[in-house]
């Protein structure tokens, strides 16, 4: 299957055309939302952002939320999984995030999908890279996957191993 690293922009969430999905991983304390979550929050006119300050999801570990994008993205369903503390998220605890999207969106007969990563503060890019790659990207079978990363975590996605992700040249603002 075809996975491509993307970095967040409105372009490049107003361009994912054909998939059935996006998955945002969401930090508990992090607002406003950054990265390809913020992204597509902007797109949704809130309703990530509306969720969180009503307390209806807050973000923390094994939370998950389901928001339909009334057209207002190409694909029209938005899940967000609860990783906790931007400070506090382990390399475990990712893998428990990223395992846990890749297990629900089974359930919900997704096939091609887009996957919203921020960059957690305690762990290395290269570790989210590579657990991006071998708990969510890899063991992918259904179809498509676009990885949404910014920064130094994009390029750790791009060059994880194992996971064959191919580089795009779409930047920021572009």
């Amino acid at each position: 299957m075809a996975t491509v690293v993307k970095e967040p922009s409105l372009s490049v969430v107003d361009g994912l055309d054909g998939l059935d999905a996006v998955v945002c991983l969401v930090h508990e304390d992090e607002r406003p939302l950054g990265g390809g979550a913020g992204f597509v929050d902007f797109r949704l006119c809130g309703a990530l952002s509306r969720a969180l300050a009503s307390g209806f999801f807050a973000g923390a570990p094994g939370e998950r939320l389901l928001v339909p994008s009334e057209g207002r993205l190409a694909p029209p369903l938005v899940f967000a999984v609860g990783l906790g503390p931007a400070a506090s998220v382990t390399a475990l605890g990712l893998e428990h995030a990223l395992t846990s999207a890749r297990a629900m969106l089974t359930r919900a007969q997704v096939g091609e999908v887009a996957l919203a990563v921020p960059s957690p503060r305690k762990l290395a890019p290269a570790d989210v890279g590579a657990l991006v790659a071998s708990a969510f990207v890899k063991p992918w079978t259904a179809g498509r996957v676009v990885v949404l990363a910014d920064g130094a975590v994009g390029a750790a996605c791009r060059a994880a191993p194992g996971a064959a992700l191919a580089v795009d040249s779409q930047r920021a603002g572009g």
